[in-house]
């Protein structure tokens, strides 16, 4: 993964940029015996005065280096489990099962499945395999989040997929997906599709962002970067997120962009700020909702910050929310101060759903000297699906060793409610023996299983949220 840190950055009062391709074992040492950051040619920074030399930002920074390395060490490999796990796991499916498959491969009527079918499903989308939304109205008050949640996970999968349940089980308008480019490491990372939900006098416009997929090791060396770009007014904001959203090398965040060659995969923020656009304009009754889980969730809320940098009023006015599940930290204490002032301005609803010990919501590191925080209510919903309101999730930073050991217990009781919860809350909420399985790593790495859509699915569906979301 190539930084690109050599492109001009004036659209930015300051950075901090790190290069973990320019630095070897022994620089890595280096840094957390000596302070001189500015002097270390893997961090390119503005100036000196914008550098936290303190023992535990050296230490982030080794941190954040060192998983940045070992990951793109690996991913090739990583993306060849990956695709094996998902073939193999959708092989068993397609086929009925392990003893199925035996049968159909003796009598020569083996089911291969293909990556570009409607019935194909991502390595998320295989350990929650619901796509209906049953349980839930549109005229409940859990509809948005609900909606939401399933739309975040729905973005997982491929676009056959995606048209299929936008369009059959939804019963909405399927208005595209979008594989879109980032600049910076030259390459598509970054999924979204738009879906438009008719409903009577109210029309809302869905825009949901693929999260970070498990063996993508470029989704997880930007989770793990602790870059930022300070923004003027704006304040701090995540390097790596804004790449992934559409940030232009050289320009930053233009209002408008430059004709682009047709050949070229859009980016992100700029094709969808378009489509609602036009989609707003043609109906005055239209709203939309911004969701994403994981990384998408991030990439949602950056894409709300970037309508209020560009000061886009039709759009905000008609934003009904933004709702995020299992999100990173985007940006600092100003980026904070500003994103409230403005949402409340425009009166948008920022929902940030954590559930329980998920790991994601606590990267990167947040302390008094740290420049990531969170802003917002924090809906904080733990085992038992009981929603707390809280202005940050417990264990913030999640590696605490006083942690540890609720963690690991937790997990055990959750994979023991894997067995039971189709008893206790009905038959839509069935766990399939995969998700038992991906369950049990929470009982080595606490957190990990948590930070999956089943959970947040059951917390929107289960979980008491009306007064949070009743319409008066």
């Amino acid at each position: 993964m190539a930084s690109n840190c050599n492109c001009n950055k004036s659209f930015a009062n300051s950075y901090m940029l790190l290069k973990p391709e320019d630095a070897g074992f022994f620089d890595l040492l280096r840094v957390l015996i000596y302070r001189n950051l500015s002097q270390r040619k893997f961090v390119d920074s503005h100036a000196e005065d914008s550098l936290d030399e303190s023992l535990g930002h050296r230490w982030l920074i080794f941190l954040s280096i060192l998983a940045q390395k070992l990951l793109q060490l690996v991913a090739k490999p990583l993306s060849l489990f990956g695709t094996c796990v998902e073939f193999l796991i959708n092989l068993v499916a397609l086929n009925g099962g392990v003893f199925s498959l035996v049968f159909n491969f003796l009598r020569g009527k083996l089911v291969l499945p293909d990556p570009k079918s409607e019935k194909y499903l991502s390595f998320v989308g295989n350990l929650d395999v619901r796509v209906k939304m049953d349980p839930v109205q549109r005229e409940d008050y859990k509809y948005y989040p609900a909606l939401s949640m399933m739309a975040s996970k729905a973005s997982y999968e491929n676009e056959a997929f995606l048209k299929t349940t936008v369009e059959d089980y939804w019963n909405m308008e399927f208005v595209g997906f979008f594989n879109c480019l980032n600049e910076y490491q030259g390459k598509t990372t970054t999924q979204v599709f738009i879906a438009l939900d008719k409903h009577k006098d109210r029309h809302t416009y869905v825009v949901a962002f693929r999260g970070t997929e498990p063996f993508d090791a470029d989704a997880w060396c930007t989770d793990v970067d602790i870059s930022w770009y300070e923004i003027p007014g704006v304040g701090r904001l995540h390097g790596g997120f804004m790449k992934a959203l559409g940030l232009q090398k050289n320009v930053g965040w233009p209002k408008e962009i430059e004709e682009r060659d047709k050949n070229l995969p859009p980016l992100a923020y700029y094709v969808i700020r378009d489509i609602l656009k036009k989609g707003l304009r043609e109906n005055d009754k239209a709203k939309f909702i911004v969701t994403g889980h994981s990384l998408g969730g991030a990439l949602a809320i950056l894409f709300g910050t970037i309508l209020c940098l560009h000061d886009e009023t039709l759009l905000l006015e008609r934003l009904e929310g933004i709702y995020t599940f299992g999100q990173p930290r985007v940006g600092d204490e100003a980026y904070a101060k500003y994103m409230r002032q403005k949402l409340k301005e425009h009166c948008v609803r920022y929902c940030r759903f954590v559930y329980c010990n998920d790991l994601v919501p606590r990267l990167p590191y947040d302390d008094k000297e740290m420049m990531f925080k969170h802003f917002g209510t924090c809906l904080f919903f733990n085992r038992r699906y009981e929603l707390e309101v809280l202005e940050e999730q417990p264990n913030k930073n999640y590696f605490s060793p006083w942690c540890v050991i609720p963690m690991m217990l937790n997990a055990l009781l959750e994979l023991i409610r894997s067995f039971v919860i189709v008893y206790q809350s009905g038959p839509y909420y069935k766990e399939g023996w995969f998700l038992f399985a991906f369950r049990t790593i929470g009982l080595i790495i606490p957190g990990l299983p948590a930070h999956g859509p089943q959970d947040y699915i059951n917390s929107t569906l289960l979980g008491s949220i009306e007064k949070h979301f009743k319409v008066e």
